[in-house]
């Protein structure tokens, strides 16, 4: 596929701010929501592609907003799952086809919204008391995997860190540093696998002016906007492209 297109490009711009806006400002959480967006108009496999390099100079260029007022003590249980949950992923996406990728990425993001939406209406509650270590890994064994597969590791991890009663800031902190570690640790994976390429790291070139200003615009919002104004829209975003995949896989 032709990747420097216009209709591809004016869907990868606002989609690539979003993914700064979301990882800079708002835990990762609905990050993934960038890659949901770009697999409607490409194969999965290159929406992949495309957004992690991207995703890496989010995390790199965030790092220093929230340098050591992470939880260093939930990251590295998180990072200790997260090990052996992206090797799974690798293996499962060497042998699925991107029908495939394509209903999984959907069917974690309407999975997705069925949760946020269970928990603000009180059917799902998190435990009164703080999360213990084998909770944690489990947790970042299946960030891992579903990081690896769709860029969707952040329900894993807000899952757990909430569970943990952090304060919002380091929050934010500790979900930048689990995922820099973890998407540099998955970046050797792609590359040996070919899910990088010569042309999607040419458009990732284009797009990176974009994932910064998203970055600057996110560790703004995180200050000024609140929470529920952002994820409303989030919400609204993954339940219609989840959709659309799955309806495409399918048929």
């Amino acid at each position: 596929m032709e990747l420097f297109d216009w209709t591809i490009i004016a869907v990868a711009v606002p989609a690539v701010i979003f993914a700064g806006v979301s990882k800079a400002g708002f835990g990762s959480g609905a990050a993934f929501a960038s890659a949901t967006i770009l697999a409607l108009v490409m194969e999965p496999g290159e929406a992949l592609g495309i957004m992690l390099p991207l995703l890496m100079l989010i995390d790199a260029a965030s790092l220093p907003a929230y340098w050591r007022k992470w939880s260093w003590p939930d990251a590295r249980v998180l990072l200790w799952g997260g090990i052996p949950g992206t090797i799974l992923g690798a293996l499962f996406y060497r042998s699925a086809d991107p029908d495939t990728i394509r209903f999984l990425i959907g069917a974690i993001a309407i999975l997705f919204v069925g949760w946020q939406l269970a928990q603000r209406s009180g059917l799902l509650t998190l435990a009164s008391r703080r999360f213990g270590t084998k909770t944690g890994l489990a947790a970042g064994i299946v960030l891992g995997f579903t990081s690896f597969v769709s860029h969707a590791g952040g329900p894993a991890a807000a899952i757990y860190l909430l569970g943990q009663k952090l304060d919002k800031t380091t929050y934010q902190a500790t979900t930048v540093l689990v995922f820099w570690a973890v998407n540099l640790f998955k970046s050797g994976f792609y590359a040996f696998m070919g899910i990088f390429s010569l042309q999607t790291l040419g458009f990732d070139l284009l797009m990176a002016p974009f994932a910064i200003l998203g970055t600057f615009l996110g560790i703004r919002a995180h200050r000024m906007v609140p929470e529920k104004v952002f994820f409303s829209l989030t919400y609204t975003l993954l339940a219609v492209t989840g959709t659309k995949l799955i309806w495409d896989a399918l048929t």
